[in-house]
């Protein structure tokens, strides 16, 4: 009951997001859904990590930088092709997390998270601190829109099309790969490491490949984020972006199939909310109160839902089976 019930709530959720905005014709919209589905990227890969393979990143907001930043002076200092700059702002992450990788995640638990924060905040500084090669505080202006062939994506209706193409693609691999017996062995490290190990299963590696597959995802979604928006700047690629990316992992429900596009639908609303609620609340307050929220919200979530909205269907049919108990006992 609790699976068909979440995979309807998801399956709802991902047509009207589809066909509504088609029919509506709204820039504002289309902006909205295509943030929503970039970060759906993001957290799709992040689920993988955190889902599957057990392991926790807070430094997935600087493999997004890297692979804006990688398309975006591509394209502006060396005057690439933009398909081929995206592909360049998709492998550079998974280099990058090729390297770290095999030493990071020989750490656990709290210790991992603080390796990949330490590593998000060293990539900041250098985005802040590049100089001429990454603009510094001032960023990168005067990205060209995404190219395919002839077909260039110069409008929102455009830009979502492709992304949400793109998301229900990655969303079809995913099945098929939590599916097949290396989502099964990334399954079985998430439940016990050491289990998996006396198994047979070599979980250094496939932890190593859950983490690179995780940074591809968050590169093209970082390529794909500075050709729509055209210009960037470090104040996206911050700590408070990793919670988020984390938090929408965490509320969609780890190790879910529509986990992450959940996760990402609510707290990119919440966000909305609160850009309108805390200045009212607090006048003159800025963004650092919305890192504190979510940082309520994520410890919440943790103590009292860790299944996060996968477990709504269990809510329900734990309540229904109360009722027939209690009606029971009326009789």
């Amino acid at each position: 009951m609790k699976k068909i019930i979440f995979k309807f709530s998801g399956a709802v959720i991902m047509l009207v997001l589809l066909i509504i905005p088609l029919l509506l014709n709204s820039n504002y919209l289309y902006g909205s859904l295509i943030v929503i589905g970039l970060y759906a990227i993001v957290v799709q890969g992040l689920g993988i990590l955190m889902g599957y393979a057990g392991q926790v990143s807070f430094g997935h907001a600087a493999f997004f930088g890297l692979g804006a930043y990688t398309a975006a002076i591509l394209t502006t200092r060396f005057h690439w092709p933009s398909l081929l700059a995206l592909l360049a702002a998709i492998l550079l992450p998974g280099i990058v997390a090729a390297l770290i990788g095999r030493q990071t995640l020989k750490l656990r638990e709290l210790y991992l998270a603080l390796a990949t924060l330490g590593f998000g905040i060293l990539v900041h500084i250098l985005f802040t601190e590049g100089g001429e090669i990454t603009g510094g505080p001032s960023g990168i202006s005067g990205i060209p829109h995404l190219g395919i062939g002839s077909l260039i994506l110069n409008s929102d209706r455009k830009f979502y099309i492709l992304i949400w193409i793109i998301l229900v693609l990655i969303l079809l691999g995913i099945r098929n790969l939590v599916r097949s017996r290396t989502g099964r062995a990334l399954c079985a490290i998430r439940e016990s490491e050491y289990a998996a190990e006396n198994a047979g299963i070599d979980c250094i590696r496939l932890k190593l490949q859950a983490f690179i597959f995780s940074a591809l995802l968050t590169g093209l979604a970082g390529g794909l984020y500075a050709f729509y928006v055209t210009f960037i700047s470090p104040s996206p690629f911050t700590f408070h972006a990793s919670v988020q990316f984390v938090l929408m992992a965490v509320i969609g429900g780890l190790g879910t199939f529509w986990g992450p596009l959940l996760g990402a639908v609510v707290v990119v609303a919440l966000n909305e909310i609160l850009k309108e609620l805390i200045p009212l609340i607090v006048p003159g307050a800025g963004g650092e109160y919305q890192i504190i929220i979510y940082g309520i919200i994520l410890v919440a979530l943790m103590i009292y839902r860790p299944q996060g909205l996968s477990s709504i269907g269990e809510f329900f049919q734990s309540s229904k089976k109360s009722l027939v108990q209690d009606g029971n006992e009326v009789n």
